[in-house]
């Protein structure tokens, strides 16, 4: 035979049903007060007058405070970045999208984060002006510390295996150039913090034997060149230091010129993409392993180009372009306010439908097409800056 069941009593406080029905009694007028606060506030709701006040805050959407701007050369700076109470942290090497509002349109890019947890909390990333770009100018030479921006979580593979994985590279070769030098100073400065006192020898930096290649037009346009040479006069890099302007344009072929013991490293490299292609064919050939980042998509042979109409709240915009040009390009020259985030085919935040016609990617080739009627109402997903016109399209901008 079941026993009944016990019945539960408070102990020691006869009132002990009181906490619940006293915190069930705040939630509920707190929830009336807040929307009377909303009817009141409309058509602002609370959370805007928070953001006068507590824009970092737990729960708001994320942000980041500029805290400095630091210039590295006459073309680039590190910003120094507070974010707000939801940041996640990061690895190095991992990378960051900012969005940043440029004579009133927001703008999102990409960009590596150039160290690994600071002490401060704080977070920082290093850009270089583009000639002729919208943000990056922005960015390095008209971005005010104290400025509001807007951040997305930490994203990203091309980072160190941890000590004791099964991937871990003992022997390391980093291949950069130009800005192409910023996710490997993020590791690099993880693996050997800089003090006043000098470049600090950690356990875990021990465990790697690190080369680091790099290359740039010349020596005064070297991002992180006084981090790189206190590296190398610390002893726990070998440098190699590569300027067009002194040792002429590199040569994959040098390579193992440069580092004799090539056969014994895993390559990690970020640049350009025709300096990544040429990389990958030599490491291939060679059978050497290799991971790289790249910034911008390869544009391989183009597709014809076409008509592109953008159909965008009701207003279409055409416009007419060729198969070597992108489509969020062609769609921001033409006046159309475009999503776009990374621009380089990784954040998918261009992503919007192809209601009509055919787009050609522009790092491998493929066609995509959609067909009215066969592809259904909603159309197909493309990324506008990896794509392009091939024949006439439409597509629509939400």
């Amino acid at each position: 035979m079941t026993s009944p069941a016990p019945v539960l009593r408070p102990v020691g406080n006869a009132r002990a049903g009181a906490a619940p029905r006293w915190s069930r009694w705040r939630r509920e007028v707190g929830a009336t007060l807040t929307k009377a606060a909303e009817v009141l506030a409309t058509p602002l709701v609370p959370a805007d007058y928070l953001d006068v006040f507590a824009p970092l805050r737990k729960g708001a959407d994320l942000r980041a405070r500029v805290v400095a701007v630091e210039p590295e050369t006459a073309d680039a700076a590190t910003l120094v970045l507070r974010p707000g109470a939801d940041w996640a942290g990061h690895v190095p090497g991992q990378y960051i999208r900012l969005g940043v509002d440029v004579d009133g349109v927001r703008q999102w890019r990409a960009y590596s984060l150039t160290h690994g947890p600071r002490a401060d909390g704080c977070i920082s990333v290093t850009v270089k002006a583009v000639p002729d770009g919208v943000v990056s100018p922005y960015l390095v030479h008209r971005l005010k510390p104290g400025v509001l921006v807007h951040l997305e979580q930490a994203a990203g593979e091309f980072v160190l295996p941890e000590p004791g994985s099964p991937r871990h590279p003992a022997r390391l070769l980093c291949i950069t150039a130009g800005s192409g030098i910023t996710p490997v100073i993020g590791m690099l400065r993880n693996l050997y913090p800089s003090t006043a006192a000098g470049v600090v020898r950690t356990a875990r930096g021990a465990t790697y034997d690190i080369t680091v290649v790099h290359l740039a037009p010349s020596e005064p346009d070297t991002i992180f060149a006084r981090d790189l040479r206190a590296l190398a006069d610390a002893g726990v890099i070998r440098l190699v230091s590569r300027y067009d302007d002194v040792h002429g344009i590199f040569d994959v072929a040098q390579l193992s010129d440069l580092v004799p013991d090539l056969a014994e490293r895993t390559t990690l490299a970020c640049g350009p993409g025709g300096l990544l292609d040429a990389l990958t064919d030599h490491h291939a050939a060679a059978g050497l392993p290799l991971s790289t980042e790249q910034f911008r998509p390869t544009t391989i042979v183009p597709g014809e180009g076409g008509t592109v109409r953008f159909s965008a709240g009701g207003a279409d915009t055409t416009v007419e372009t060729d198969g070597a040009r992108s489509l969020l390009d062609a769609g921001e020259d033409a006046g159309v306010l475009m999503p776009s985030g990374c621009r380089m085919g990784v954040c998918f935040g261009c992503v919007v439908p192809l209601r009509s016609g055919a787009v050609r990617d522009l790092r491998n080739g493929a066609l995509t097409t959609a067909v009215p009627g066969e592809t259904g109402p909603d159309g197909v997903p493309i990324q506008t800056c990896i794509s392009a016109a091939a024949g006439a399209c439409e597509i629509a901008i939400p």
